[in-house]
């Protein structure tokens, strides 16, 4: 495989093909974000990556699933991301989905027969980093899109079959805002109602403005305890018909992994333990990003 630069997947990928066909991140600006810095973002080759499909046809036929790094594969013309995907079909035939990274501007560029197409040639899901649902803390950071464009972008995803996995950011409104933060963020996944959400909680990255914001004392790192009544907040005002929500990245305090609508209440009441005391958080020593 030619991998270049950071390689980036989501945790549900870990036992994908990773097939890397983009380097870096279309947008590569949100402030709290330093996977990318001073990479200049590209669209491969085709020659490298049909090579490497054929490399994974070789090698990787135990694996059943591929994912697309790196940030923002979505972006990539329809007319080239449609011969990647008719590759794997080809080469890989027993992969039975393809996962990818999107975000609004690239979900925005894309027709709903496009979406569909993309779909009905084997892309099953994509992963969407939302952050936050509050239009705030949004231009803040930089992410390039507010909340009324992240929910119709991620309907038109839902609308095109393709599963939906939502990531959002504990802390990263700071202390003014963190309940604000909380609530708009269920506000926004209950509008989107996607299959999936994944919460993670911030871990300041030096090198990057929000890093920055914080040695200048003009963002506020909040507590492990505030970090868990924000989640709490967010939980509870998230409305999924159904779906999984996810607090178990290695950045967590408290691993949570609940499924909506059915173990809400006993999830919030595993939160209100260990907000008492009663069931104790992951140690500072064993966060990760």
């Amino acid at each position: 495989m030619h991998y270049e630069g950071n390689i980036i997947r989501p945790p549900s990928e870990a036992n994908s093909i990773l097939l890397q066909v983009t380097v870096g991140c279309s947008h590569n600006k949100c402030t709290f974000c330093g996977t990318y810095t001073g990479e200049r973002f590209r669209i491969k080759p085709d020659e490298i990556i049909m090579q490497d499909i054929a490399f994974a046809a070789t090698y990787c036929q135990r694996q059943r699933r591929v994912f697309l790094c790196d940030g923002d594969v979505m972006i990539i013309p329809q007319k080239r991301l449609m011969k990647i995907l008719t590759e794997i079909r080809r080469q890989l035939p027993w992969v039975t989905r393809v996962g990818i990274y999107a975000n609004a501007k690239s979900l925005n560029m894309k027709t709903d027969e496009q979406l569909r197409e993309l779909r009905d040639n084997g892309l099953g899901i994509a992963y969407m980093g939302l952050e936050s649902g509050d239009d705030v803390t949004l231009k803040a950071i930089r992410k390039g899109a507010l909340s009324e464009q992240m929910i119709k972008m991620g309907r038109k995803a839902r609308a095109a079959g393709i599963k939906l996995s939502i990531t959002v950011l504990l802390g990263l409104a700071g202390r003014e805002r963190s309940q604000i933060h909380a609530r708009e963020t269920g506000r926004v996944l209950s509008a989107i109602d996607p299959e999936f959400v994944g919460a993670l909680s911030l871990m300041l990255v030096p090198g990057t403005p929000l890093y920055d914001q914080y040695q200048a004392g003009t963002f506020e790192l909040i507590e492990p305890d505030e970090m868990l009544a924000e989640l709490r907040t967010m939980i509870a005002e998230t409305h999924q018909t159904q779906g999984m929500f996810h607090a178990n990245h290695a950045s967590n305090y408290l691993p949570i992994r609940a499924r909506m609508p059915k173990e809400k209440e006993q999830t919030l009441a595993l939160i209100d333990e260990a907000l008492s005391g009663k069931v104790a958080l992951r140690p500072e020593w064993m966060r990760a990003l």
